[in-house]
């Protein structure tokens, strides 16, 4: 008989041979990725991010890695797991406890047997959960392939702010101590990868947001949220100044739980102040990143925002 120090790395391996050869019990349920949206993919992350396949166990670059940070997603950059929730399961993939909140979805496996877990901004397969092991006080292990990785040496959270031309919001946020990039893209509509030309139409359903990631140590997600009220006017329904029509929205597509509740919270204190706030508070589905033209508009071209402006509002 085996000792059982070698039962878990010998059945990841006998595992991995069957899985890597023919994809996930889930492998039909594809994931719709595109390299023109999201970031280049490795063949091998493609095969399992977009695929649903799973990587040869103990071969992956953050197995053993313990640096302090945030894993992100290798496809979307969203951040999905801290430093601080990852521990050793010795089953041969990168493991966590916890997640960042909103990160993660679980679906069902057609096998009925397993729970798949994807990014909940792009849909990229990740690997399974798994609950009832006892490794740690959670009770829960993420099994996660480290292709379908990146990681940041920092803390990292996003939000999402739509409220008129997104240039003028993306000039304003990037400027706040914190915030390490923003960038231009839309959100909350019916299509997938829309174009500039579908969003203006105003078919798509899109509307003009901002992906804002911050470092949470830095800057707390309530002062990004005050700072937006305070650059647009959330009293206009559908438009922000010259700018007319359903992408123009003012809105807060939140990530987590925390942010929409923050969120509603800051509206309620406007409203007490006699603003008629017309800002949806939304919870955040697929970013899809804008035209290269679009992203550092103003700091490209020298101009000045001609709809945005900032108003003490709180």
């Amino acid at each position: 008989m085996l000792p059982r120090s070698l039962v878990l790395p010998l059945l990841a391996v006998l595992l991995t041979a069957v899985v890597w050869a023919a994809g996930s019990s889930d492998a039909t349920q594809t994931t719709g990725g595109d390299s023109t949206v999201w970031n280049a993919l490795s063949p091998d992350a493609e095969k399992v991010i977009e695929e649903c396949g799973t990587e040869p166990a103990f071969s992956g670059a953050y197995l053993s890695h313990h640096d302090n940070g945030t894993y992100t997603c290798a496809r979307c950059d969203a951040p999905l797991f801290s430093s601080d929730a990852k521990f050793d399961s010795r089953s041969g993939w990168p493991s966590f406890d916890d997640t960042i909140e909103g990160a993660i979805n679980e679906v069902r496996d057609l096998d009925g047997q397993r729970t798949e877990i994807r990014c909940a901004r792009c849909g990229g397969h990740l690997g399974h959960v798994f609950r009832g092991e006892q490794f740690t006080g959670k009770d829960t292990r993420h099994c996660v392939n480290s292709v379908a990785l990146s990681f940041e040496a920092r803390p990292r959270e996003q939000a999402f702010f739509a409220g008129g031309c997104f240039w003028g919001v993306e000039h304003f946020l990037e400027a706040i101590e914190g915030v390490s990039s923003v960038e231009s893209g839309y959100m909350g509509g019916q299509v997938d990868k829309p174009t500039y030309r579908d969003v203006s139409s105003g078919k798509s359903g899109h509307a003009e947001v901002v992906r804002v990631n911050f470092d949470p140590s830095l800057v707390s997600f309530e002062t990004l949220a005050r700072t937006f009220f305070e650059i647009h006017d959330p009293t206009q329904r559908n438009r922000q100044g010259p700018d007319i029509g359903t992408q123009y929205r003012s809105a807060v597509f939140t990530a987590n739980k925390k942010q929409a509740t923050t969120s509603a919270s800051l509206i309620t204190q406007l409203k007490k102040k006699g603003y008629k706030v017309a800002t949806e508070v939304i919870p955040a589905s697929a970013f899809w990143p804008a035209e290269d033209v679009h992203q550092d508009y103003y700091v490209r071209t020298g101009k000045r925002p001609y709809c945005h402006g900032y108003t003490k509002r709180f």
